[in-house]
């Protein structure tokens, strides 16, 4: 079994004594050693006394889950106790926290292996995971490709084979653009879900963290790990009988042809498999992402104010100008778009409350030039934007949503679901993995 086997995989293989913690913990730090731009920071020593441990309770039958002994990586805003986090920012060089944030510990606890922090965008303050102010790294699909983000880092590992699952966070896509961009699976949860205690924050009222990994399984079982609770029961799920609503209307607006493509070949797989599709547009949809320029930059530019103007010169200018843009926002349009976006929220629950899922292609484009990104800031500001758009609809609602790939490279299918449903969700992406292929 190499580094590339799913997390679940990997867990069961350890459990059945074919596979040693030590062994596989050594061939990622390796690996990922050899692969810059991934990892802000390796931390070898943790890793290897985990993997030590993970090894003695495998041998001695006291094993804490199905992945104690497996190595996966953490975006750098986890807080990490004696390690920089830094959260992919010159702002917070040296910011070295005394204790794991909640979900670290809770990992740990239950016998993972922290291998290291992964780059990410500045901030988390992009969808397109680039960042020459730390590191960009390669789109593990096509390497002069963006990778994604803000949890760039995160799926990259998983792809390139330098970690077993990463751990990353999600406030507008973060962690289901770059799953999609390098063709794996990501987990958006439902806002307080997973505790969010010592996650450097980009907007709390729509933060939130989870998984990106090789399957749907891995996905369930990492949930698993950071709530410290059981993971979904996968076992007989399929399709058949399953309503599922194609979203029409704003997420196919100036969408390019391969996502389209790839997602329609995907719905017609599912269909294939005896789901229920239908395709009608939802009213409260655009006007509810109207109101995200009042909603998000205000929030993370009040968070950070302090910070980034005693030092703006060590910002990304785009990204400043994101912060920025928030500045000048009123009170009474900040509370009044709040109360809007609750009755939205009402009202599209209603709407599809007879659907199992909400199916959108995961992002509307592919990913872009990464150097041009960086030289033609008017092509950053409007990729970034099409880029967040269709993943922003499940954070705008405060649903749970799951992104797979559909075969097309790159292009990846979502299905949002009711807050809390993360259970549901995940045996129904099971089923709609397994119809992928």
């Amino acid at each position: 079994m190499d580094r590339f086997a799913s997390a679940v995989e990997q867990g069961q293989a350890i459990g059945a004594g074919k596979l040693c913690p030590v062994d596989l913990t050594e061939a990622y730090l390796e690996a990922a050693a050899g692969a810059p731009d991934v990892y802000a920071r390796l931390t070898p020593k943790r890793a290897r006394a985990e993997a030590m441990a993970a090894r003695s309770r495998a041998k001695n039958g006291t094993r804490r889950g199905l992945l104690d002994g497996v190595s996966l990586s953490w975006k750098d805003l986890f807080d990490s106790a004696g390690v920089a986090t830094e959260a992919g920012s010159r702002l917070l060089e040296g910011r070295i926290p005394e204790e794991d944030a909640e979900v670290l510990a809770r990992a740990t606890l239950a016998g993972s292996v922290c291998l290291g922090k992964t780059h990410m965008t500045e901030l988390a303050f992009s969808g397109l995971g680039v960042n020459p102010m730390t590191a960009t790294p390669p789109n593990a699909i096509r390497p002069e490709l963006a990778p994604g983000g803000s949890s760039s880092g995160a799926a990259v590992s998983v792809k390139l084979g330098l970690a077993a699952g990463a751990i990353g966070s999600d406030t507008g896509g973060s962690v289901r653009i770059p799953s999609a961009w390098n063709d794996l699976v990501g987990l958006k949860t439902t806002h307080g879900r997973v505790s969010a205690r010592g996650v450097v924050p980009l907007c709390r009222r729509f933060d939130t963290v989870g998984p990106l990994a090789r399957t749907v399984a891995d996905c369930a079982a990492l949930l698993a790990l950071i709530e410290g609770g059981k993971a979904a029961d996968l076992r007989g799920a399929d399709l058949k009988g399953a309503r599922l609503l194609v979203l029409e209307g704003l997420p196919f607006d100036a969408a390019r042809e391969a996502p389209v493509r790839g997602f329609e070949a995907a719905v017609e797989r599912l269909a294939r498999a005896g789901a229920r599709i239908e395709r009608r547009a939802l009213p409260m949809v655009k006007p509810a992402m109207d109101l995200s320029g009042i909603l998000f930059a205000p929030e993370a530019y009040g968070i950070w104010k302090d910070v980034i103007e005693a030092a703006p010169a060590k910002m990304y200018p785009l990204i400043l100008e994101r912060f920025r843009s928030g500045a000048a926002a009123l009170a009474a349009n900040y509370i009044a778009a709040w109360e809007a976006l609750d009755a939205y929220r009402a009202a599209y629950l209603a709407e599809t409350a007879e659907y199992d899922a909400v199916l959108v292609p995961t992002a509307p484009i592919l990913p872009p030039d990464a150097k041009r990104l960086l030289t033609d800031p008017a092509y950053f500001a409007a990729e970034n934007l099409l880029a967040l758009r269709n993943t922003r609809i499940g954070n705008i609602f405060g649903l749970c949503a799951l992104t797979l790939p559909t075969g097309e490279p790159m292009c990846g299918i979502s299905l949002m679901a009711a807050p809390m449903a993360e259970e549901r969700l995940l045996r129904l992406g099971a089923a709609a993995e397994a119809a992928l292929g």
